[in-house]
């Protein structure tokens, strides 16, 4: 439960779960997109509309990894795509098919302006249940003066 006593703004107080949208706590903003399993198929992480602020904040695209102690040895190869106001803005690559891997996570500074649709897609080289991909992003907010 969120400790919300004295608090002048008790919207966004403590973590409650995954969430498509992004939250906004005093100056800072964050999303995390929870485990989205792996797809031939595009799968939605995050999806929102920013508001009167642009946002200073690094965007991390985890690859998949399957947490069963028989599957950790595996991985994938994923595509996220991050587009704003309908276009594609960039493309990131995760490959976690082995343990040496050099683009497990892939973490970017995105800046996102005041207003714009926000979409994280991400799809994989294959589908199953041998693992999740996830997503943050996190930053800050600066207030704009309409």
């Amino acid at each position: 439960m969120a400790i919300i006593g004295g608090a002048g703004n008790p919207v966004g107080g403590s973590y409650t779960g995954p969430a498509e949208a992004l939250e906004i706590m005093g100056d800072h903003c964050f999303a995390y997109s929870g485990a989205i399993a792996r797809s031939t198929s595009d799968q939605t992480m995050l999806s929102f509309t920013s508001g009167n602020f642009y946002a200073v904040t690094e965007l991390t695209c985890f690859g998949i990894v399957d947490n069963t102690s028989a599957g950790i040895g595996g991985g994938e190869t994923s595509a996220f795509t991050i587009s704003m106001n309908g276009t594609v803005a960039f493309i990131v690559k995760t490959d976690t098919t082995g343990s040496d891997t050099t683009l497990p996570n892939v973490a970017v500074p995105f800046l996102i302006p005041p207003y714009s649709e926000v979409e994280v897609v991400v799809v994989s080289a294959a589908t199953g249940d041998g693992g999740d991909a996830e997503c943050t992003i996190v930053g800050r907010i600066y207030r704009t003066r309409d």
